[in-house]
């Protein structure tokens, strides 16, 4: 892979900082040789973390980039949130929750918006969910999720009376995926988030407390085809097929004369 961008931007910060190629890899943890090869733009077999040193070590963040028919891919990831929004909303308000969506903040120099903000009056309990059609980053869902719940009674302050106590939840999708990603990222996961399953989905019910809990739900059929999971489909190549024995069945041929 060619790419003048990458070669040019790096060479012109490194100019700017009035370094050589042999500061920045130094700087960067890598060989002159490679640096030379990043700012002529010949990226090829060079790794995405490898990259991120060389322009770190200047002061740059990279962000990767997918794009796909024209900004296609961001539609269909955001169809699949919006679905999963609709989901969690329909799950809390059949259990006496009142609901908002898309509750955007703005308190000094934190920003951002809140998935779900649901209300349960009876116990006077504010319940923060971040929903999330795939787990990233553990790390930064976490720390934004605590952002939101310490902020969330103050975002509710002018519309209802103050919450008894605030409670935080994370919603999946109930696919392999998902659940290979949390299997992963266990001890991290069942330390901050502990409620999950039968035990979360009663205190939906019946409120009691402050709970930080993680559930799976279900994408609805118009998402999944009817599926109860959601994975996207993979692609097979069809095997060739076998005698008994074990060799390859091939079609007889007719020899020529």
């Amino acid at each position: 892979m060619h790419d003048p961008r990458i070669g040019a931007a790096v060479r012109v910060i490194r100019h700017r900082r009035g370094w050589r190629q042999l500061d920045l890899a130094a700087a960067a943890g890598v060989s002159q040789t490679l640096v030379s090869a990043v700012e002529r733009g010949h990226v090829d077999g060079i790794s995405v973390g490898t990259i991120r040193n060389v322009v770190g070590a200047l002061g740059v963040r990279m962000e990767l980039e997918l794009r796909w028919r024209s900004g296609a891919i961001d539609r269909l990831v955001d169809e699949r949130h919006a679905v999963l929004v609709g989901r969690t909303v329909l799950l809390l308000r059949r259990r006496g929750w009142a609901t908002d969506v898309e509750v955007s903040y703005a308190h000094y120099g934190e920003r951002g918006s809140i998935d779900v903000l649901a209300w349960h009056e009876p116990s006077l309990t504010l319940l923060v969910v971040e929903v999330k059609s795939a787990l990233m980053s553990v790390e930064a869902t976490l720390r934004k999720l605590d952002e939101k719940a310490r902020l969330a009674p103050t975002i509710v302050a002018s519309r209802q009376e103050r919450p008894a106590c605030v409670s935080r939840l994370v919603i999946l999708p109930a696919t392999t995926t998902a659940r290979r990603a949390v299997a992963r990222h266990a001890a991290v996961l069942d330390a901050a988030l502990p409620e999950r399953g039968g035990t979360l989905r009663m205190w939906l019910r019946e409120p009691s407390g402050s709970v930080r809990g993680l559930l799976f739900v279900a994408f609805s059929s118009q998402v999944t085809g009817g599926r109860a999971c959601s994975d996207p489909p993979r692609v097979r190549r069809a095997a060739p097929r076998t005698a008994a024995c074990g060799r390859v069945h091939r079609p007889a041929t007719r020899e020529r004369n």
